[in-house]
């Protein structure tokens, strides 16, 4: 029987654990994606108790919670820090085979040298111990981050965000961690959402132009993402969720939609919501083509599926779930329309549902030609729901049957929590077991410079040069 979490987690054979423990565990991480706050990077933030670090926003271990049959009190409601972190504890034994709990085990391990099993008769020894080791000054926020051996990341950010955290980071040479901004125009492209009047306002206040129509609209994104690029920006993310048919459209039909969106606080039809999208999209990717950003496109997501927690607690609580719709056949239109008009940034595909992943990676190949030697468009790791041990060794293995593995730009957290850059670890660890597999039954030589350039590249590498980000 193998030690829990011990030195070869996850690693079957030898070839694996030589990948892993010479060259993958000692790679930087680069954090492309994620929710993080620059404002608690520039302000190095300190944690009053592993509560605030560890549950704060944590939608993951949330929905846990509320699965195991938490009281919301105890989730997100008025109970104390401890009692919180208690009812955590006490879940931890019924998420076997769960994600999260390896996850929450390395984060004890690796950023607190904690080796106790998280349950509720060990709650308040690690409670205790983790308080402790966050009183001293290597668990501020900076620390963390570069502790993880973290050389850049993305937050995720609005248009119309000041970026001022940004820009104070990028001044100050006592921290050598690349925050760099994404850009996120999820808000001013869903037309259909109350509110849209109010944030076309905020938008053209952020750049300095009265939006009235939709020249006006452009211009203000022009503005904005040029703002964002003299920032170091190099990517924009977008969320799919309100798109699922492909309608041509044109300039002007884009424009008298958007009136009426604006005049009706979004009081439009899918069809008119879904032509307006295609032709916004078309010029944003155009646009970021141009600066040469790359385009990240999450799609599958049925928001806020409980309409009285969503109420009470607002979006990005845990309560959203997988779709199963057709996203491949109006994703092939819409990308087909960019390359058609020269205006196909590089983009990273993600499907929030297992079942896509043969779809999007062979539909990445249709649009992968770029002539630069990296492909155009591909296919990004296991998110979400997939974001799991089974998860993601199908997405990888899925990927390699009709794409290019050594191609493929590795892991993200895609979180709002610092101490999950053990998530790297995680996929790191999976990967260098599938590859030590198909070596071990003869699906590949054991060439171990090949296959040391192959993890490096997958986990490091490859996104680095995808990006173009000037870290070394």
């Amino acid at each position: 029987m193998k030690t829990f979490l011990g030195k070869n987690f996850l690693l079957s054979n030898d070839v694996a654990k030589a990948l892993y423990h010479e060259y993958a565990a000692k790679l930087p991480i680069i954090d492309y994606h994620c929710h993080v706050s620059p404002k608690e990077i520039a302000e190095d933030k300190r944690y009053s108790s592993i509560t605030e670090l560890w549950l704060g926003g944590d939608h993951y271990k949330w929905r846990a919670m509320r699965l195991c049959g938490v009281p919301e009190e105890y989730i997100t409601g008025n109970a104390s820090d401890y009692d919180k972190f208690k009812a955590y504890c006490a879940c931890m034994p019924k998420l076997i085979g769960n994600p999260l709990y390896h996850w929450s085990h390395l984060e004890l391990q690796r950023y607190f040298d904690c080796d106790l099993i998280i349950n509720e008769q060990n709650c308040d020894a690690i409670w205790t111990m983790c308080n402790d080791k966050l009183a001293e000054p290597e668990m501020s926020v900076r620390n963390i981050i570069k502790n993880s051996n973290v050389k850049l990341l993305c937050t995720t950010d609005d248009p119309a965000d000041t970026l001022e955290w940004h820009k104070m980071l990028a001044e100050d040479d006592s921290f050598d961690v690349k925050v760099l901004p994404a850009f996120r125009p999820d808000k001013g492209v869903n037309i259909n959402k109350h509110g849209i009047a109010d944030y076309y306002r905020k938008l053209g206040e952020a750049a300095g132009i009265e939006i009235t129509d939709f020249d006006s609209l452009k211009a203000a994104y022009v503005n904005r993402l040029d703002y964002f690029a003299s920032l170091g920006c190099k990517t924009a993310d977008h969320g799919f969720d309100e798109y699922r048919e492909y309608i041509e459209s044109n300039p002007y039909e884009a424009g008298e939609i958007m009136k009426k969106a604006v005049a009706t606080d979004g009081d439009i039809t899918d069809e008119e919501l879904y032509k307006f999208k295609t032709e916004l999209l078309t010029f944003l990717a155009a646009e970021y083509k141009k600066r040469g950003f790359v385009m990240q496109i999450h799609f599958g997501v049925l928001r806020n599926q409980n309409s009285r927690m969503f109420e009470k607690l607002g979006p990005d609580t845990g309560f959203d779930t997988l779709g199963n719709f057709d996203m491949i056949t109006p994703l092939s239109k819409l990308l087909n329309r960019m390359d058609s008009k020269d205006g196909l940034p590089r983009t990273i595909l993600y499907s929030i549902n297992g079942n896509d992943n043969l779809a999007v990676a062979s539909l990445c190949g249709c649009f992968s030609l770029s002539g630069d030697g990296k492909p155009k468009v591909v296919q990004g790791s296991g998110w979400w729901f997939n974001d799991n041990l089974d998860g993601m060794r199908r997405q990888m293995t899925d990927f390699a049957n009709v794409s290019s593995l050594g191609n493929f730009l590795g892991m993200l957290t895609d979180s709002r929590s610092f101490i999950s850059y053990t998530r790297h670890e995680y996929f790191r660890r999976i990967l260098c077991d599938l590859i030590g597999r198909w070596v071990e039954n003869g699906e590949f030589p054991c060439e171990m410079d090949t296959l040391a350039e192959l993890v490096a590249d997958i986990c490091y590498n490859n996104t680095k040069n995808f990006f173009g980000f000037d870290i070394i």
